[in-house]
């Protein structure tokens, strides 16, 4: 057998993987789309077909009449985009210092950045919940807000402090002995270089705060409730409406696709260039 024939048929077998795991991942997506324009009645059909039988934008208006839509996806607006703007703002800063700076207990904070992110989420929901009490900060976004990042700035730090590592400090160095000071060396040197990085992390974080459920369910009344939790009005005592919880669901996300194909070209680059080293 040939060498020729030995890598195509190794180039059919991974071309055959990523078309199954493709469709394994698209598929919610295509059956969600599917219930959220089928008529209600087929939603619940025992034998349901994978084809469209029928097209209607009803379950969209019945989505918006059952409970208030624009008010949870506005707070849930403000929550991500102010967990993105810290985190990222923090976080940069705090990457570049663990990068770039040589400081006494610089491994310890590497390992709490890690030994963080491995704590279950709903293990901390008490202590997170007592505490927003006595600061007076429940039911409030900014309780919200801050309670998020706790859990999605150890993952920025960690993550820019890959790309900072991976951007050499020769560069730096360079600017600084042509006049510019640190900061205007990160400015013009190093910033541009982690540009795409900081994409990446953006659209991470604004997805893991969009999405996130089980912390605004318990840290916000239903007045102040987020889009995920507004997803709940469909479940009833009477039952559950498939149809129109898929087509709030459709519209909730919205958001985060006009968000990726705004930064596609930027988020490849940077999901490319993140390789951990040092």
């Amino acid at each position: 057998m040939s060498t020729v024939t030995v890598r195509g048929r190794s180039r059919l077998g991974w071309n055959l993987l990523g078309l199954f795991v493709f469709a394994t991942a698209g598929f919610p997506v295509y059956w969600m789309l599917n219930t959220a324009f089928k008529p209600a009645k087929d939603a619940i059909d025992p034998d349901p077909s994978l084809l469209p039988t029928g097209l209607t934008l009803g379950n969209f208006s019945r989505a918006l009449d059952i409970a208030d839509f624009w008010g949870p996806v506005g707070r849930s607006l403000i929550v991500s985009l102010a967990v993105v703007a810290i985190g990222i703002v923090v976080g940069t800063l705090a990457a570049l210092a663990i990068s770039r700076f040589a400081f006494r207990g610089r491994k310890i904070v590497i390992v709490g950045i890690l030994a963080v992110q491995m704590v279950p989420l709903i293990a901390m929901i008490i202590p997170v919940f007592l505490l927003l009490n006595d600061l007076d900060q429940y039911d409030k976004l900014s309780g919200l807000i801050i309670t998020y990042l706790t859990f999605i700035l150890p993952f920025t730090v960690w993550t820019l402090r890959g790309f900072i590592v991976n951007i050499p400090k020769e560069l730096e160095e360079a600017a600084m002995v042509d006049g510019c000071s640190p900061t205007g060396a990160f400015l013009r040197v190093v910033f541009p270089l982690l540009a795409p990085g900081m994409v990446a992390t953006s659209v991470y974080a604004f997805v893991q705060a969009w999405n996130e459920y089980l912390y605004a369910l318990m840290l916000l009344s239903q007045k102040n409730q987020t889009a995920t939790v507004w997803l709940g009005n469909f479940t009833t005592k009477h039952g559950t409406e498939y149809a129109p919880m898929m087509a709030g669901s459709t519209m909730m996300a919205v958001p985060i696709v006009v968000l990726f194909l705004l930064v596609q070209r930027k988020m490849a680059a940077g999901l490319t260039a993140g390789a951990v080293k040092g």
